[in-house]
C-alpha cells in the first residue's frame, strides 16, 4: 500500500531538499500521498506539482507559526503562552488574510534571524552575522536552520542539531523571540480560505513546554479538524492519550514524519496518516483540489 505522509519540509523553508529532490525521495521511498507544508509559505507548490510522478498526490499545504495559551484562560496562575504549529491543508494561497499574514511572519523571520546571528557572533566571531543571508536563498523562507549551518560550515559545531541543542534553542542567550499568530486566528484564516487545519504535534515535550489538552477542545469549536497524533516527538503515552482526545472531539488524528532533510535525523515516512484519515481532510477542504500526478 502506497504510504502517505502530511508534513514534510523542502528548501524554501528550512529544509535540505529542493521541493524538486523532495517529490524524488518520497517517490523512492513508495510514498503515494505527499503534503509539502513548508513554514508559514507555500513558495514550493508549484515546484512541487511541476514534478509529481504518475501515480503520486500532491496535498498542498503550510505550517503556520502560531502562539497559543497553554490552558484556559480562566485557569488560576497559568496565563501563560507557548509556541505552536499549525498545519493547513488544500487552503486558497490567494485570500487575503494568508497573503498578509504569510508576509508579516517572513518579515518577522528575517528580522529574528538578523538579531539571532548578530548575538551569536558576539561570542563566536568566527560566525560572519552580516553574510548570514548567503544561505537562505532566494525566494526561501529564512529560519533558524539556516543559522545552523552557518554555525556547522563556522566550525562552531558538529551539526545543525547540535546548534539547536544548546546554541539556538528556546530561551538561549542567543534567542530572539518573533510575533507568531494567534493560533485561533490561524485556525479561521485557513478555514475561510477553505482549508484544512490540523494541529502539529501538540505534545512535543522535548521542544519545552506544550498545551493542555482543553486547548484542543477550545479550537475544535471554531473549525480545527484534526491533531497530528504519531509524530516522532511523540512518545507512545501521548500518542494513545491524543488518539483518544481527537475521538472524543471528532478530530481527524494524522501521522506524519516532519522530514527536514538531514536537518533533523528523522527519514521520511518515518510516520504515515491512515488512508481513511486523509480521506476525512480532503473532504473538507475547498481551496484547493489535491494535485494528481
Amino acid at each position: 500500500m502506497a504510504l502517505i505522509d502530511l508534513h514534510t519540509h523542502s528548501t524554501v523553508s528550512d529544509g535540505t531538499e529542493t521541493p524538486e529532490e523532495l517529490v524524488a525521495t518520497a517517490a523512492a521511498a513508495g510514498i503515494g500521498t505527499l503534503a509539502l507544508t513548508d513554514h508559514d509559505t507555500t513558495g514550493g507548490w508549484e515546484r512541487a506539482a511541476a514534478v509529481l510522478p504518475a501515480g503520486m498526490r500532491l496535498v498542498r499545504g503550510a505550517e503556520f507559526s502560531c502562539v497559543s495559551p497553554t490552558g484556559r484562560p480562566e485557569t488560576p496562575g497559568d496565563r501563560a503562552t507557548v509556541a505552536v504549529h499549525l498545519l493547513g491543508y488544500l487552503f486558497d494561497p490567494r485570500h487575503p488574510a494568508i497573503v498578509e499574514e504569510q508576509a508579516r511572519l517572513v518579515a518577522e523571520r528575517v528580522e529574528r534571524l538578523q538579531k539571532m546571528a548578530r548575538n551569536v557572533a558576539a561570542d563566536y566571531p568566527q560566525l560572519d552575522a552580516e553574510r548570514i543571508f548567503d544561505l537562505v536563498p532566494a525566494g526561501t523562507t529564512p529560519g533558524r536552520p539556516h543559522l545552523g549551518q552557518a554555525l556547522v560550515r563556522a566550525g562552531v559545531v558538529g551539526s545543525v542539531n547540535e546548534a539547536f541543542a544548546d546554541i539556538l534553542r528556546t530561551g538561549s542567550k542567543y534567542y530572539e523571540p518573533k510575533t507568531d499568530t494567534p493560533v485561533e486566528r490561524a485556525v479561521q484564516m485557513i478555514v475561510d480560505a477553505g482549508g484544512v487545519p490540523v494541529f502539529a504535534h501538540p505534545l512535543a515535550r522535548k521542544r519545552g513546554r506544550v498545551i493542555e489538552l482543553s486547548v484542543l477542545a477550545d479550537l475544535a469549536t471554531i473549525g480545527l479538524q484534526g491533531v497530528e497524533v504519531d509524530h516522532p516527538d511523540h512518545s507512545p503515552e501521548d500518542r494513545a492519550t491524543l488518539r483518544g482526545v481527537a475521538q472524543d472531539l471528532g478530530l481527524v488524528a494524522t501521522g506524519s514524519s516532519d522530514y527536514h532533510g538531514t536537518n533533523k535525523t528523522t527519514p521520511i515516512a518515518a510516520e504515515t496518516t491512515a488512508p481513511e484519515a486523509l480521506d476525512a481532510l480532503v473532504d473538507k477542504g475547498s481551496g484547493v483540489p489535491v494535485l494528481e500526478g
